[in-house]
């Protein structure tokens, strides 16, 4: 079992379908001669021939209809979009062909199509390659939206998403690729798709999260400990299908709830997992919810990054405010 970052996780699991599975081939720009911007492809070219690690021109347009093809005619094709600002070329393909297709043939062609794309701030880049489209991908019907927080969880959840019969968005967040590694093992065993994850029990308050911000929000459950607070802390993992029944039966034990999220805040997920909460579990709740979020405003800059991303602070001083409320 080896200790590997979240960048070699995805690594792995591609490496294990494109062995496993005639299949999967994978496609974008330069991910095989070069491994990938980030590295996430590095090797597979040379492992498993540039018919199935195919480099394509800077189209994305182009990446993801092709890909669109690939899936129809029985192909399990995994696009990679180098940045998720990259990824707007490609939504007419997204939003029109590939959420539709089963429905639009009545189920008599399947589109089993994985889109990677890395997404998120904190890595000191340009605006564009900061990105967190989530609640955009995931207000498409059709569109499985995905979002691992860590290497484990990128192994399983890659290895899920591209067994799927239907198109996943698998946006994984450039924060998290080398910041800590874990013990995974290279199995072969998917996770389970549109299911939460908790993360640490707790009585006093629910902490809903996704991707990198999970970071944060338990470095803050860690600082709510410390003052006696017992926080529960659930990592989204599926943004679309969401698993409200996990946030519901937590918040109906701890009667509070601080949604995280880096996304900006007006119409991000927070806003949806809040409305199901006050449509579904109102009588629960003992405070208001809570977002903590990023701002209306476009990725700032490097210099501001940090002050654009939600801090342990923020989230440690919603916590408090809602405790404060009962």
């Amino acid at each position: 079992m080896a200790e590997i970052n979240l960048v070699e996780a995805v690594n792995l699991a591609l490496a294990h379908e494109l062995a496993r599975d005639e299949a999967v081939v994978l496609l974008g720009e330069d991910i095989g001669a070069n491994g990938g911007v980030f590295r996430a492809t590095a090797g597979l070219q040379q492992r498993f021939g540039a018919g199935r690690v195919v480099d394509t021109p800077l189209a994305e347009t182009a990446i993801v209809g092709t890909a669109i093809g690939m899936a129809a005619m029985g192909l399990r094709p995994v696009a990679e979009i180098q940045f998720s600002g990259f990824l707007y070329p490609a939504i007419d393909h997204l939003v029109n062909h590939a959420a539709r297709l089963r429905n639009r043939t009545r189920g008599r062609l399947a589109c089993p199509l994985v889109v990677r794309t890395p997404c998120g701030g904190g890595i000191h880049a340009p605006e564009h390659h900061s990105e967190s489209p989530e609640a955009m991908l995931a207000h498409t019907p059709g569109l499985r939206v995905v979002m691992p927080s860590s290497p484990a969880r990128a192994y399983g959840l890659l290895l899920a998403a591209i067994r799927d019969p239907d198109p996943v968005m698998f946006l994984e967040p450039t924060r998290m690729y080398r910041l800590f590694r874990q013990e995974v093992v290279d199995d072969g065993e998917a996770l389970p798709l549109d299911v939460c994850f908790t993360l640490r029990g707790g009585t006093d308050l629910t902490l809903v999260s996704w991707g990198a911000m999970l970071h944060e929000t338990q470095a803050a459950a860690d600082v709510l400990a410390a003052e006696g607070i017992s926080a529960e802390v659930i990592d989204v993992a599926t943004l679309k299908p969401l698993d409200l029944p996990t946030i519901l039966e937590s918040v109906a034990r701890t009667g509070r709830c601080v949604i995280v999220h880096e996304a900006a805040r007006t119409a991000g997920l927070g806003a949806e997992i809040a409305a199901s909460l006050a449509e579904e579990g109102l009588y629960s709740l003992l405070a208001p919810v809570q977002r903590v979020t990023g701002y209306d405003t476009v990725m700032p800059l490097s210099r501001l990054e940090y002050q654009y991303l939600p801090s342990v602070e923020r989230i440690v001083a919603a916590a408090r405010k809602t405790l404060e409320a009962s």
